[in-house]
């Protein structure tokens, strides 16, 4: 899918590092889901999740092909370098991929949140450090300016947001992970009152090497608690230090690093929402980003489970192929059907957003399965390829690494698991 309208705007917003394909002539290598045609008589009732407008389609099958075409040769090298490579990067804005809801008038692709949500899941599904590059610049950073920034703002930064620059969403301190208001992070105004000077540090932060642009969460009056926090949008060059790049068991491609900030000015213009409202948009989003972080892990999962199998059914041992066996058979149904499970929960919670209706125990559910299922799956993939899924030149391994992350940022399975409590307590509470 390219754009609603945009699609016609925009005949740019797939240029493929590999050889211009006509978009609708785009194959891969392997079948997308489609909704199968039936023969019986309509009747009026809502649509299966498996439906996709025509737009939503043609993003799959272009994501997909980009993937296996640009990024699966690099994910290797970029894993045991621990560092993104440039022309990912490019890739990503040449294809539209980091604007995909930004409107067409600021350069982006003007999609739905389901489309991001089908980018992510498909990029996961070869690279899940790419797949989170485009997540948290997508689902956190564009999405915070366009509902959050004002007119002024979001004509100041989208544009490059969606076309050429990388954006970081700056919330977790080393005091502050799953409490993430109590931040310590401090933007004390200027008795001039034009400018804020901004003290603190924050950690696990996502994209930051690459990212010119910053989201940066701060407490402007500290004596109000929470209430105090407010967002602020800045460029790298006001005085964002990269003090350390953290070294990580998996998504070792998807920079993460400890960021200083010592009296670095931020003009008042360059608050997002209001003052003191900082806890709400961090609240809200994160939300919404969980069905993003769901989405990479069900992507994750299915790259692991395709590869795995496409070699079980190719090793042959007493005469026949290993994923003939019944008692391997029964493993790939049981993983094979949580892996759609976690699929739909996703696409559930993504649409329930889309409708304007409450997700946020969906999106907790979705995020939470999601990483058991990644974690399942791609440990089950090592087995079931034997000593070929314990060596590193497969990629297998790199899958397993790769998922444990997905029960820690963007809330805990734990924080997850109270979130989906808390509901059910005010269901059935009397």
């Amino acid at each position: 899918m390219l754009s609603r309208s945009a699609l016609h705007a925009r005949s740019s917003l797939l240029r493929p590092l590999v050889s211009p394909i006509p978009l609708r002539t785009l194959r891969t290598s392997a079948p997308v889901a489609q909704v199968q045609n039936t023969i019986r008589e309509a009747i009026d009732t809502p649509l299966s999740l498996w439906n996709f407008t025509e737009e939503e389609n043609m993003l799959r099958e272009t994501v997909r092909k980009f993937a296996d075409d640009v990024i699966a040769p690099r994910v290797i090298e970029m894993d045991e370098k621990e560092q993104m490579d440039p022309e990912i990067i490019k890739g990503l804005f040449d294809n539209g991929l980091m604007g995909i809801e930004t409107q067409a008038d600021f350069g982006g692709s003007e999609c739905s949140f389901t489309s991001a949500i089908i980018a992510i899941e498909e990029l996961a599904r070869v690279d899940p450090s790419v797949a989170v590059l485009c997540d948290v610049h997508n689902t956190l950073v564009n999405t915070v300016l366009r509902i959050y920034g004002s007119p002024e703002i979001q004509e100041k930064w989208l544009p490059d947001l969606a076309t050429s620059k990388v954006g970081s969403f700056c919330l977790s301190e080393p005091a502050s992970g799953s409490d993430a208001f109590a931040l310590q992070t401090t933007a004390k105004l200027d008795k001039s009152g034009d400018f804020y000077t901004l003290n603190g540090s924050k950690m696990w932060i996502s994209n930051s090497a690459e990212a010119e642009t910053f989201l940066v969460f701060a407490n402007v009056d500290p004596s109000k608690g929470y209430k105090g926090i407010t967002c602020f949008v800045m460029t790298k060059d006001m005085g964002v230090q990269i003090a350390k790049k953290e070294k990580k068991l998996g998504i070792k491609a998807s920079s993460t690093c400890l960021l200083n900030f010592d009296d670095v000015k931020i003009p008042k213009e360059n608050i997002v929402g209001e003052i003191g409202k900082g806890y709400k948009i961090a609240i809200e989003i994160l939300n919404e980003g969980r069905i993003g972080i769901a989405a990479q892990m069900v992507g994750l999962a299915q790259g692991a489970f395709d590869k795995s199998l496409t070699y079980a059914f190719q090793r042959k041992q007493f005469g026949k192929p290993v994923g003939e066996f019944q008692g391997m058979g029964f493993q790939f149904a049981e993983v094979a059907t949580e892996i759609e499970a976690a699929r739909l929960m996703t696409y559930n919670a993504a649409r329930l957003k889309e409708e304007g209706r409450p997700f946020t125990k969906e999106a907790a559910m979705a995020k939470y399965f999601s990483s058991v299922v990644a974690q399942k799956a791609s440990g089950q993939a090592i087995e079931w390829a034997g000593g070929q899924g314990f060596v590193r030149e497969v990629g297998l391994e790199k899958y397993w690494r790769d998922s444990k992350i997905g029960a820690i940022y963007e809330g805990t399975s734990n924080i997850q698991l109270e979130t989906i409590a808390k509901f059910l307590r005010k269901q059935y509470q009397t």
